[in-house]
């Protein structure tokens, strides 16, 4: 069967030329026959050249490219794509890993697989679709993880009704494409332990892009005290305390975030281990907590999702920097972070630098910090450049 085509408007081609991953509604000129959402179409250019295939969709970005090349969108596409995404986690280590069990075996545009995230937690795959394209295919994708790591898969967990668009359309709702929750594989990072609930935390459970920052913490960690702010479920808190830190402070707004920490916690280090959780607004704890901390951590939620609100996040980092900077002691460490993918790298160090500069302190930049390779970057989609951070050193 003849897939519906594409037509773009004179010169709309240039992007696809250069392999961008994205078509905008604003580049078709025509549709030879209107597809249903989330459908596989092919793109041609005016002239009648054959471009690309990829999931159509009815809102701004049209056509989300699946395929530079003309090809069957089927099992054997499937296989190939997660076993290419499989390759790359086994060429940095992370699989098969004793240590670390916790990965993204799929980064969507990074994977050339724009509008799929899949995430590993132990013996558990957890998709999220952010197309409904990807969201008609799940049961052969999930198929397609069960067949390229049969040794290690057991249950296949989709989590989409939180980011499908058309929600009310087709009603997803999240659940065990492929056998059930276990129990049996603990989730491991560099060797710490966590409990994570992919049904009901944030994003597929676990803020898995952390991971090697979350290391770097744990070297600079011995001895120090450490405030860790939007501390979700103590990712940071535990590398700190892995590190040899004497005292850790674990700060969320979301008391059953704090309840998850604590419990993280006390799975590695004990009941008595060097750590308080505290429910609260992180401007307001750095407001009111009186005192000073050898090493903070800022890793907020994305404070801009959308280009009209870049001004306010970026008012909202620099004061929050700010807040950070003085109440660290001197020679203090500040970790700070934004996920906003609007937000580019000049724009956050630039919010950090006015921090830094109200503050009057000498302060230094001793990293720069990004995703890991678990997350790549399709060099063609630099919007896939979403995290950026920064270690500071304050005198």
């Amino acid at each position: 069967m003849e897939r519906p085509k594409v037509i773009l408007k004179q010169g709309k081609e240039q992007s696809l030329l250069r392999f961008h991953p994205w078509i905008f509604s604003g580049a078709i000129k025509s549709v030879t026959a209107m597809p249903d959402e989330g459908q596989v179409v092919d793109v041609w250019s005016t002239d009648g050249k054959y471009l690309a295939s990829g999931h159509f969709a009815s809102g701004s970005i049209a056509v989300r490219i699946l395929s530079f090349q003309p090809v069957d969108i089927d099992k054997t596409f499937w296989l190939s794509r997660i076993n290419i995404a499989l390759a790359r986690r086994k060429a940095i280590g992370l699989y098969p890993n004793t240590t670390t069990n916790i990965f993204r075996l799929v980064h969507g545009e990074g994977d050339n697989l724009p509008g799929l995230i899949i995430d590993i937690y132990g013996d558990t795959a957890v998709m999220q679709c952010h197309s409904v394209g990807m969201y008609l295919a799940r049961t052969a994708i999930a198929d397609a993880v069960m067949q390229v790591l049969p040794e290690t898969i057991k249950a296949v967990y989709d989590k989409s009704s939180g980011t499908l668009p058309y929600r009310e359309k087709y009603n997803p709702t999240d659940g065990y494409l492929v056998g059930s929750e276990s129990a049996n594989t603990p989730c491991l990072e560099y060797g710490n332990k966590y409990h994570i609930s992919w049904a009901d935390g944030q994003k597929t459970g676990f803020f898995i892009d952390q991971r090697e920052n979350r290391l770097l913490l744990q070297l600079y960690a011995q001895g120090k005290s450490v405030l860790n702010t939007f501390g979700y479920t103590g990712g940071f808190s535990v590398s700190a305390l892995k590190g040899g830190a004497n005292e850790v402070v674990t700060v969320d707004s979301s008391a059953p975030a704090v309840t998850f920490a604590n419990r993280n916690v006390e799975l590695n280090f004990g009941a008595n281990a060097p750590h308080t959780g505290i429910a609260m607004d992180t401007f307001e704890y750095l407001r009111t907590c009186n005192r000073t901390f050898d090493i903070i951590v800022l890793d907020p939620p994305a404070f801009a999702k959308h280009s009209d609100a870049l001004r306010n996040a970026l008012q909202a980092y620099k004061r929050l920097n700010l807040a950070a900077i003085r109440r660290l002691n001197p020679g203090g460490l500040l970790f700070t972070f934004s996920c906003s993918q609007v937000v580019n790298k000049t724009d956050f160090r630039n919010a950090v630098f006015s921090a830094a500069a109200i503050s009057g302190r000498p302060v230094s930049i001793l990293h720069q910090l990004t995703q890991p390779a678990d997350h790549p970057i399709n060099i063609y989609h630099p919007e896939g450049e979403y995290l950026k951070g920064l270690v500071l050193s304050v005198l």
